[in-house]
């Protein structure tokens, strides 16, 4: 009698059919049986070696288990750290761009030519002082009016002579005869 279950367990061709019956109805005889198997023993052998394996996993991971809770909460503020880092970034970008702004040539040329604006003001200013005997930055006294003439013509020719250098400078930047290195 050659069937497939003599071929899958090859253990049950010594048994009898009234041997393979009782099998069948009685649990007790079918346990004992069924376990007395090679193959049966062999899987219950591995199962108890991945067992101890699992078992074994399970220990270390216990051990592992305040140092893993702790890299976590530090990896977690790290992160929190990073979202903050990466919402205030924004605010820095632009910062840098206002910043960056300030040192572009065009920004560099209104200043430059502003500058030049307010120091011929300030050369006008000092020059109708003296004329209309107003005291201005000039110090000392003298003759024409409390001001001295020496000291009015060597401050006057230091701010005529600051205003010119900027309108000059702006005329050539103007002109794109003045060059930006990036360094």
């Amino acid at each position: 009698m050659a069937t497939q279950l003599l071929q899958d367990f090859p253990e049950l061709a010594n048994y009898s059919r009234e041997d393979l019956e009782d099998l069948l109805t009685d649990p007790l005889y079918f346990q004992s049986t069924f376990h007395s198997f090679y193959r049966v023993k062999a899987l219950l052998q591995a199962q108890q070696e991945l067992g101890k394996a699992n078992e074994a996993v399970a220990r270390n991971n216990l051990t592992l288990h305040d140092e893993l809770f702790r890299l976590r909460a530090e990896t977690q503020a790290v992160f929190d750290e990073a979202k903050a880092l990466q919402a205030k970034w924004k605010d820095v970008e632009r910062e840098q761009k206002e910043v960056y702004s300030r040192l572009e040539p065009s920004f560099l040329l209104m200043r430059l030519r502003h500058a030049a604006t307010a120091q011929d003001e300030a050369s006008e200013t000092l020059a109708s002082g003296f004329v209309l005997g107003q005291p201005a930055s000039v110090e000392g006294g003298g003759e024409a009016n409390g001001v001295d003439v020496d000291t009015f013509v060597k401050e006057f020719k230091e701010m005529r002579k600051v205003y010119h250098k900027r309108v000059i400078w702006a005329d050539r930047w103007g002109s794109g005869k003045v060059t930006w290195r990036d360094d």
